[in-house]
């Protein structure tokens, strides 16, 4: 027979699995923006497509629910939407213009690595060794699958990849200890935080972008694609499963990004997947599945053991 523990361990991953499933639809859809990216969309103009993700999408999800935020929240909203949202992505585009060969991607990879250190500090959970183990996991693993031999390093790079991991990943720890108002429905806080960080994108966008591209039949599809999937109804799913996930599990379901934009680029854009590359998804895959279970206690380790 099982042990109580470890009989409370099966319950509550059978509980979270349904709920990490939607999550996981989140990350899944993030993605496919370089596929869309590259094929789709006018080139040089990144910023302009993550304004068009977050303005919109937040937009629709506010007229669909008139909520708007109320006291504390004001500010709660602005600085989740920024660090979600309008950070993230600038921060992003950089690291992925001065780091070639999925540098960048590695280095965003990071988050749950720092997901778990902040749960101690900002959540003041117990440490996990057993979370900080599975977080480096993912960070090594997805560093197999997407970083080539022709990876380079740039400080200015660097310092945009670890701060876009850190910007990520301070947002959803405090997303999580914030909560959710109980009367505010999923949709309208995604989009709080998806008006926040698309109106602090547009004086980014003018600034580093200038005046925005000309959009042809298939850039519109592109970003109805991003606004729609990858932004709206992505971040629902995301904002959703933060307030009722353990935040880890969350976080490193993020993983699940670049391993769909590296089976895209090789299904849509010829790339190729090595031996190397399948051992990263190994890797990656269990420390995502590790993720969505509960950290094992003294007894269950114990009784394993034995």
């Amino acid at each position: 027979m099982k042990s109580p523990v470890a009989q409370r361990v099966s319950s509550a991953s059978k509980e979270n699995l349904p709920r990490a499933a939607l999550t996981a639809l989140a990350p899944l859809a993030w993605g496919t923006t370089y596929v869309v990216t590259t094929e789709l969309l006018p080139q040089g103009h990144p910023l302009f497509a993550g304004l068009l993700r977050a303005l919109p999408a937040g937009l629709i999800a506010l007229a669909l629910t008139r909520t708007v935020p109320r006291g504390v929240w004001w500010g709660r909203a602005a600085v989740l939407g920024v660090l979600n949202i309008g950070l993230f992505f600038p921060l992003l585009f950089v690291a992925a213009e001065r780091l070639p060969g999925g540098v960048a991607s590695t280095l965003a990879a990071a988050q749950p690595l720092l997901v778990a250190i902040l749960a101690v500090t900002v959540l003041h959970e117990s440490p996990s060794a057993w979370r900080i183990g599975w977080g480096a996991t993912g960070v090594v693993g997805v560093g197999l699958v997407v970083i080539g031999p022709d990876a380079a390093l740039d400080v200015i790079g660097i310092a945009a990849g670890l701060a876009c991991a850190a910007t990520m990943a301070l947002g959803v720890t405090l997303t999580k200890r914030w909560g959710r108002p109980a009367e505010v429905s999923p949709t309208a806080f995604a989009g709080w935080q998806l008006t926040a960080g698309g109106l602090f994108l547009i004086p980014v966008t003018l600034l580093f972008e200038g005046a925005p591209p000309a959009i042809d039949p298939p850039a519109v599809l592109g970003y109805l694609w991003l606004g729609l999937i990858g932004g709206l109804i992505a971040y629902i799913l995301w904002f959703r499963g933060i307030t009722t996930l353990p935040v880890n599990s969350v976080s490193i379901l993020s993983l699940l990004s670049p391993l769909v934009a590296a089976v895209l680029g090789a299904a849509v854009l010829g790339q190729t997947l090595g031996p190397i590359q399948l051992v990263g998804f190994g890797l990656s895959l269990a420390a995502i599945v590790a993720g969505q279970l509960p950290v094992p206690t003294r007894s269950v380790l114990e009784r394993t053991a034995r």
